[in-house]
């Protein structure tokens, strides 16, 4: 009986601190979706990302380092980074770039061409990185809606 009341609790407690790990926007077919969002957000991101690396770059020129305020603006740009590349595989290319759409092959080059920048912008503080990232977002906006709004 005792074994049966702990495997319960375990469960319960299993499901109900494993609920925050739920994403924003699953993969189920809800029908809701609001790409301009999306974009936005990338666009967003990127800025934050651009504001990281400057305050990478002036906190490592500083004597003494502050360690603690440079490991900060480092790992803000990387979680950045990792929302764009979320952003680019969850949401584009697994749910909105439908496989006979049209210039289907184009998108899809375009939005790998973006993880592997986005990546880069975690690897690197090097700017022409986001400036890519940056013409690539236009790029998959004029090939997605037709126009950049950027």
């Amino acid at each position: 009986m005792k074994a049966k009341y702990l495997s319960f609790v375990l469960v319960i407690l299993l499901v109900a601190f494993g609920a925050g790990n739920v994403a924003a926007h699953c993969e189920v077919p809800s029908g809701i979706y609001d790409d301009n969002l999306r974009a936005d957000l990338i666009a967003e991101h990127l800025t934050t990302i651009e504001t990281s690396m400057k305050k990478i770059m002036e906190l490592s020129r500083q004597n003494p380092v502050n360690y603690n305020q440079l490991v900060r603006w480092v790992s803000n740009k990387e979680e950045h980074s990792d929302e764009i590349q979320h952003i680019v595989s969850q949401y584009f290319m697994t749910q909105r770039i439908k496989l006979d759409a049209k210039k289907y092959s184009e998108k899809l080059t375009v939005l790998h061409k973006m993880l592997i920048y986005a990546m880069k912008c975690k690897q690197t503080t090097d700017p022409s990185n986001v400036s890519r990232l940056r013409s690539l977002v236009k790029k998959f906006e004029i090939l997605y809606f037709g126009r950049s709004t950027r």
